[in-house]
């Protein structure tokens, strides 16, 4: 996918800007799954509620800043199905990130769903038929590898529920492989709508299924405490913002330049997971975030460099 960003020369001013607002965005987006972690742990919120109520806040927020600005008609898109689908997604990946974060550290359940590019990067073969070379595949592998140094204790103690950042990691990135699909014939504004909605139908559909059937993590609970309300409004802010501050930073920076910013994420994740939970990472998680880290930015220089050569793709069958 071309970002917008990418369809136009952006000044130095104006990709310094986009490096900083990625890195608060990404630098506050752990703040969101920190609240999420509170409300699944303490205050006996489902992680399918907590999963409903961001997604709803961002559909409900940005719906009144999109009519106001372009209208009625920003609503309209000749990809309607595609876009509820990727909105799917996304509340299918935030239902399984919170429903991780009941049992696992904020940093590890982190760690674990920032091998999405590496996903990405697969699925992209898969269903784009892009082609990838074998040095990307290693990176990937390598990168699964740093995975499982992190969830190989979190499996003996928790079981089938460490693998939830996989799965949430694919569904990000399945969301943002139909992205890619459906870019063409709507707004970034009315993307992020969509986005909301289809994930608010899917989690209410799931939910009115699960909440019958004791399904822990689709149970419904009207909250009762006026710290669960200001979490769950912090939450859905917290989100918000930080995916508006996304498409902000992709609009004055080309993916490329702000692609290896995105770790700032699990900086914060760490750093929050020890100042709220008093968890630190131990050797062997830090050296698989190392190893996750390291796969995703050779992936993305890799990237870089074929894309400077594209004649001449440096791919070795």
């Amino acid at each position: 996918m071309t970002s917008l960003a990418e369809t136009f020369e952006n000044t130095p001013a104006e990709i310094v800007r986009g490096i900083v607002i990625l890195v608060v965005g990404s630098a506050i987006i752990p703040l969101l799954d920190a609240f999420g972690k509170i409300l699944v742990t303490t205050h006996d919120i489902s992680a399918g509620e907590v999963a409903l109520v961001r997604l709803f806040s961002q559909a409900a927020m940005i719906l009144p800043f999109l009519l106001y600005v372009d209208g009625p008609g920003a609503l309209k898109t000749r990809r309607l199905g595609l876009n509820l689908l990727r909105g799917a997604c996304l509340g299918l990946a935030g239902l399984a990130f919170f429903a991780a974060l009941r049992f696992m550290p904020l940093a590890d359940a982190t760690a674990v769903f920032l091998i999405e590019p590496m996903i990405l990067t697969l699925l992209a073969a898969f269903l784009l038929k892009e082609t990838i070379g074998w040095r990307r595949i290693v990176a990937v592998v390598v990168g699964f590898f740093g995975a499982l140094i992190i969830i190989r204790p979190s499996y003996s103690m928790f079981g089938i529920v460490s693998l939830l950042p996989v799965a949430a990691a694919f569904f990000v990135a399945l969301y943002l492989i139909l992205t890619r699909r459906a870019s063409r014939g709507s707004t970034p504004l009315a993307m992020l709508f969509y986005a909301g909605a289809g994930g608010v139908l899917v989690l209410l559909i799931a939910m009115i299924i699960g909440h019958p059937l004791g399904i822990a993590d689709l149970t419904f609970r009207w909250p009762d405490r006026g710290s669960t309300w200001m979490l769950l409004i912090g939450a859905g802010l917290i989100g918000t913002a930080g995916h508006l501050m996304f498409i902000q930073a992709y609009k004055l920076a080309p993916a490329s330049v702000l692609a290896p910013f995105g770790y700032v994420e699990i900086v914060s994740a760490v750093f929050l997971g020890y100042l709220i939970f008093a968890d630190m990472p131990d050797g062997p998680k830090w050296l698989g975030m190392a190893i996750i880290v390291g796969s995703g930015l050779f992936i993305y220089f890799r990237e870089q460099r074929i894309a400077r050569h594209p004649q001449k793709p440096p791919i070795v069958r």
